[in-house]
């Protein structure tokens, strides 16, 4: 029962979370009319008006990302119970806050070091975050009262995995909007795991 609560209580925290950065940076793409949003990068828009509040957005998902998969790691009883998605998670919340923070004050104290520091801590966010939802699907896959949510899941995770590194390898498509095409969909299935999360901890056992 405290498991369930502990669930049912994670899930609601992370989709508030992730519904405040949908909200946050679909607002920036209309507020901000000197920048393209076919082709700026939603890491642009972290700087000038509204910069603050997206990357207080950013925060709130690296946050949301890390305790969906402490939570997730801590409901797994089946025998694929494993640790690293939960590691892969917390890695990628990790990369995610060092580019919100680190953007908000290297750019003028180490210029020269931010767009390593940005690079790195971006490459971080999306390469854990990928892994961890292909090995978090495929451990639910096992999990009793999960099956019918962690088949969505898997081939959710897939087409994420699959749109990042199109997005690495081909440079013909407008630069923003690929980005903004795999932070979508990556922050979908989050927002589905959220919400089965949710369900599940109301479903009786």
């Amino acid at each position: 029962m405290n498991r369930a609560r502990d669930l049912r209580c994670a899930s609601g925290i992370a989709m508030v979370a992730l519904l405040v950065f949908v909200a946050t940076a679909l607002w920036t793409q209309f507020a901000r009319a000197d920048l393209d949003w076919v082709n700026a990068t939603l890491s642009l828009y972290l700087h000038g008006p509204w910069g603050l509040a997206l990357r207080t957005a950013y925060c709130l998902l690296a946050g949301a990302i890390v305790v969906l998969g402490l939570s997730m790691y801590r409901q797994l009883r089946g025998p694929r119970r494993s640790g690293a998605a939960a590691l892969l998670f917390v890695g990628a919340g990790l990369g995610l806050a060092g580019v919100a923070v680190g953007d908000s004050w290297l750019p003028e104290r180490a210029p020269l070091a931010w767009p390593l520091v940005h690079g790195l801590s971006a490459m971080t966010a999306f390469l854990c975050a990928s892994v961890a939802m292909l090995l978090q699907s495929w451990y639910l896959r096992g999990e009793p009262g999960w099956r019918r949510a962690a088949a969505v899941l898997w081939w959710w995770a897939w087409l994420a995995f699959v749109l990042l590194w199109l997005h690495v390898l081909w440079r013909g498509p407008p630069r923003g909007a690929g980005q903004k095409l795999v932070i979508a969909v990556i922050v979908g299935w989050l927002l589905w795991l959220a919400w089965s999360g949710w369900r599940h901890a109301r479903t009786p056992r």
